[in-house]
């Protein structure tokens, strides 16, 4: 979906295929041909756009062959889709059982993870339209916190420079700007935007590396949006792109009730970090019992914007509304990236039963946004 700036740049609003356990070719084309074809046709717009994540594999094939990525381009094209943003984030087995901190791995200490990067670079070279400003990539904080070490912070940093040069070159040949954005996350080497914006500042004013903003990840930290679009103005770090989403929130974790409720959010799959208002936090929600329970919790779990948790349960969608009007309801957008991200449709209490069911929580999610976009004074364009 593609919105009109007062300025009249265009800002890009998408949805994170990572939701979709595909990882090879055929599988990624059938969630195209699927559920990404049925949110395009629940919210009745001409192009959708999505944020497509692909597995570490299917990067390599995709930048390796060009019969492959015309597959693709083609699937794309046939459904009306556009990809102006990928997911680097996870690497792989992002639908394993078990995904736990394996989505950390490996790291920016590992050749490994800049290669697959630097595919992702080549692929979307090629899928980025014509008319688009840039394209962007987002991908993990560095590391899981533990271990880490000036030799360790010294070996991402000589990686994100060879990306950066990387992605000069491909500016200077291809004439397409791809940029890659640090996405702060809860338990990682940098989980606040303090943090990252003192790690990115090497890199402010050449635009290339900047920051991914993920509104969950800022409101589980319990972040002030005011405050940190000001530390970021101060650093000069560029907002690349923001995952627009929501986490879940609890008021009075003595409530009975309420903690009851948040038992049926405790599954196994993905981590689930935990912070306590003015407190220490937890790596899970398992581990909520070492927490005191006398001031408000907040939970590394990406709960639809649209539809409210079952009370005494919030989320925290106020977090997002606040950032969405420093993103882009300023006299010109922060960012022109936007996507939704809320990839634990399948571990929610109530998960959708099939296909379908999915695809119009996920078109939900979108109009949800598409309102808040427009009462900022943003334009759809049709």
């Amino acid at each position: 979906m593609r919105f009109r700036h007062p300025d009249g740049s265009i800002v890009h609003l998408a949805y994170c295929t990572n939701v979709h356990p595909a990882e090879d070719l055929d599988g990624v084309i059938a969630q195209l041909n699927g559920c990404s074809s049925l949110v395009r046709k629940e919210l009745d717009v001409p192009v959708l756009g999505v944020g497509l994540w692909l597995a570490n594999t299917l990067a390599d094939r995709l930048a390796n062959s060009s019969d492959a990525l015309n597959r693709l381009k083609q699937a794309l094209a046939r459904n009306n889709l556009e990809v102006v943003t990928l997911n680097g984030f996870p690497y792989a087995g992002f639908h394993d059982r078990v995904v736990g901190k394996k989505v950390y791995l490996p790291d920016w200490t590992e050749s490994a993870r800049l290669d697959y990067t630097l595919d992702l670079v080549k692929v979307l070279a090629d899928l980025l339209p014509d008319d688009a400003s840039y394209g962007s990539i987002s991908t993990l904080p560095l590391a899981w916190r533990v271990p880490w070490s000036r030799t360790r912070d010294a070996a991402a940093r000589d990686a994100f420079n060879r990306l950066e040069n990387r992605l000069a070159q491909v500016e200077a040949t291809t004439g397409r700007r791809i940029r890659v954005a640090i996405e702060p996350e809860p338990g990682c080497v940098l989980e606040m935007i303090p943090q990252a914006a003192h790690w990115l500042t090497p890199y402010s004013g050449r635009s290339l590396i900047g920051l991914c903003l993920d509104t969950c990840h800022l409101a589980v930290q319990f972040e002030q949006p005011v405050d940190a679009f000001a530390v970021l103005a101060r650093a000069g770090v560029e907002v690349v792109k923001s995952q627009v989403s929501a986490a879940l929130q609890i008021a009075d974790p003595s409530d009975p009730a309420a903690r009851e409720l948040l038992a049926e959010f405790a599954e196994p799959k993905f981590l689930h970090q935990t912070r306590e208002y003015g407190g220490p936090g937890v790596d899970d929600l398992d581990l909520v019992g070492e927490l005191s329970g006398h001031a408000s919790w907040r939970v590394h779990f990406h709960v639809p914007v649209h539809a409210a948790p079952r009370p005494p349960l919030t989320s925290t969608t106020d977090v997002l509304d606040e950032s969405l009007r420093h993103l882009v309801g300023g006299a010109h957008p922060l960012t022109h990236h936007l996507e939704s991200e809320t990839y634990t449709w399948s571990v929610l209490p109530s998960a959708p039963k099939n296909q379908q069911e999915l695809a119009e929580g996920i078109a939900g999610e979108l109009a949800w946004l598409r309102g808040r976009l427009v009462g900022l004074g943003l334009e759809e364009i049709k």
